[in-house]
């Protein structure tokens, strides 16, 4: 082979490889970690890789919980201000359209449906009228679980009543609108007065608060660490 080839290959292969006391040995097998191949003269090992690999793992597991417990809680926080923002709607509908509007609660199973009507005939939100369609809905039918996966209307072990701070019971009532679980609102913007209590998966407790006189809404917190109720 001519001198100048030979040059211009090595010239290549330490351009490539590094020095040639960095080239890899043909006989070993790049996988068996015997050496190390380098490029510019760095690199990394199988071993090296395996470490950093393990590294990850082990970060990703203890991050894992505290991500999830995060996504729970935002879900129901999430769930609450919907609640809430439907109660806001209702009123706005009453006013505009100078008749009773109501967000209804219908139990089936051991959830509750909910959806917003009108009163078609003046004499407030029935059942038998919403039956035969005189009260209409203006918002489609949902289900709080089909939304916000894992939240559902409930109390949670624990939680406190939040007026007193008395004790309430987990298996209470967890919408509180009067016998007609209904929430109604004249033209004038009052309202029926009751609390839509709403939990997460994990225990995380919210409320939906609606004082009558004024029809103001709230979102409540329940702190756990604490055994109190805060505002959102």
């Amino acid at each position: 082979m001519p001198a100048t080839n030979t040059r211009g290959r090595r010239a290549l292969e330490a351009f490539l490889w590094g020095a040639p006391d960095a080239w890899p040995d043909p006989r070993i097998p790049p996988w068996s970690g015997g050496h190390r191949r380098r490029f510019g003269g760095g690199g990394v090992s199988l071993l090296e890789l395996v470490l950093v690999l393990a590294l990850l793992v082990l970060t990703a597991a203890i991050a894992l919980p505290s991500i999830l417990g995060g996504l729970d809680n935002a879900r129901a926080a999430a769930a609450a201000r919907h609640i809430a923002g439907l109660v806001r709607l209702t009123r706005v509908q009453a006013a505009t359209r100078s008749t009773r509007v109501g967000l209804r609660f219908e139990q089936a199973g051991a959830t509750y449906h909910y959806a917003v009507y009108v009163d078609g005939n003046g004499n407030g939100l029935r059942s038998r009228d919403i039956r035969s369609g005189i009260d209409t809905p203006i918002t489609p039918v949902e289900r709080i679980g089909d939304r916000f996966p894992g939240v559902t209307f409930g109390v949670a072990a624990g939680v406190t009543r939040i007026s007193d701070g008395g004790p309430l019971m987990g298996d209470a009532d967890p919408v509180r609108l009067g016998s007609a679980d209904t929430l109604t609102f004249s033209p004038l913007g009052t309202a029926t007065s009751g609390t839509i209590f709403l939990r997460s998966r994990k225990g995380r407790q919210y409320a939906v608060r609606v004082l009558g006189a004024t029809g103001r809404t709230r979102v409540l917190e329940f702190r756990h660490e604490t055994g109190s109720w805060t505002a959102r």
